[in-house]
This record gives structure tokens, sequence and C-alpha cells, in this order.
């Protein structure tokens, strides 16, 4: 049975519930085994043991969440030349527009030589205060409508051998 692997940070609840809506999407296939991390419990051996890839995460001051990156740095090496191929996306919740943080995770595929499957999902919560930025976050129906699209769509490719 071939995995699918969803990576997730959140501090304010807004990658989680991006994350957990890929997974609800992913699992109507029955075929694939989905499993959700979060970035602080996720190891290389995770990454090995799967066939595909959701990143989740937040922007935080313009870049990727530092336990996102965390885990990206604990998982590079071990994981160097052994994940080529294999496929991705990521879900980037911002307050503003997200590109950096999906620029960062892309830069760290291409050296894994991991290939997207789409363009990265930005979410804009237009969190701009103090207040807001540090709110929990909730997330518009339609913009987990798009997560979960996403999920099923990874693993309806793992299932037909697409990828």
């Amino acid at each position: 049975m071939k995995t699918l692997l969803i990576v997730y940070h959140s501090r304010t609840g807004g990658a989680a519930q991006m994350a957990r809506a890929a997974v609800r999407g992913a699992r109507a296939e029955p075929e694939i085994r989905t499993r959700l991390l979060t970035a602080e419990a996720a190891r290389a051996e995770d990454l090995l043991d799967a066939d595909a890839y959701i990143f989740a995460a937040p922007e935080n001051s313009a870049a990727l969440s530092g336990a996102m990156k965390e885990f990206f740095d604990r998982a590079y090496y071990p994981a160097l030349g052994l994940i080529e191929g294999r496929r991705y996306a990521s879900l980037i919740c911002a307050g503003s527009d997200g590109a950096n943080a999906a620029r960062q995770i892309a830069r760290i595929a291409t050296g894994w030589r991991l290939q997207t499957v789409a363009e990265p999902l930005i979410v804009c919560t237009h969190a701009q205060t103090p207040e807001a930025i540090l709110a929990e976050k909730i997330i518009a129906q339609e913009d987990l409508a798009a997560c979960a699209a996403l999920g099923e769509a990874m693993a309806a490719g793992l299932a037909a051998g697409i990828f």
C-alpha cells in the first residue's frame, strides 16, 4: 500500500485545519495509507517510508515557520538522495501573501529532487495586527474544500500509479 505523508506545523490553528482537510480528502482513496504528523514528531524515516508528501505550515514574519524549517533541517541530509522523484505539494497559511514560505519549501524540495504536483495552495487570513496574528484562525470552508481536493488528488494520483 502506498503512503501519503502530511507534515504540518501550526501555532494558531490555520495550517492544522488545512492539513486535516487534506487528510480528509486523501482518505477518500481507500487504497492509500494517509499519515498526518506534526513537524515536531516527523522524522527522516517517515519521509523514507512515504511515497508522496504534503507540507503544511504558516508563514511567520515573511518566512516558513521555525518549527517546519527545523523539521526540514533535521530530515534533509538523512533523506538526501533517497527520496528523489517523489511528488509533493504545499499548503501555506499566511497573513499577507505566503509566497516566501512557499518558495522556501520549493527550494528544499528542489534539493531533495522532489517533483511538485500543484502550485502552492496559499490561504491568506489577512491577519495584520499583533492581536489578529496571534489569534486562533478559522479557515473558510471554501479554502478547506480546496485543501481536501488537493489531498484527494494526491491520493488518487498515487493509487492510479501516476506518481
